[in-house]
């Protein structure tokens, strides 16, 4: 299977990282230098909003490709099929395995949504 980093850049420069980077950065720049109160909140939560967006773009994947990764070492295809073993206690035995590849996930969602809360 062909992966996105395999296949030729139909849209050239700037790349939508960069097109993401440039309008955080004029929030947190200009807009926000300037604003005030419910301007300067809304434009807080953009910018953060963007640099999530950044991340996610920068990882191309590599989060999703562990969390499936990590599904299928533990016997499952999806959330949902995992979530019902936990449910049903059929992993019980497997405890240990099953909070290490949760508690990894986590780390992965958090690592884009706001690195800040992994320090």
């Amino acid at each position: 299977m062909t992966g996105a980093a395999d296949l030729p850049d139909l849209h050239g420069r700037p790349t939508a990282a960069e097109l993401v980077e440039a309008v955080r950065e004029f929030l947190e720049h200009d807009v926000m230098a300037v604003a005030d109160g419910r301007v300067a909140f809304h434009g807080r939560v953009a910018a953060n909003v963007l640099g999530m967006v950044e991340r996610e773009l920068a990882d191309a994947g590599a989060a999703e490709a562990a969390h499936a990764d990590r599904l299928a070492a533990l016997g499952f295809v999806d959330d949902e099929a995992l979530s019902a073993a936990i449910r049903n206690g059929s992993l019980d035995d497997r405890w240990n395995e099953v909070v290490a590849a949760i508690a990894a996930d986590v780390a992965d969602k958090v690592a884009i949504a706001n690195p800040k809360y992994a320090d």
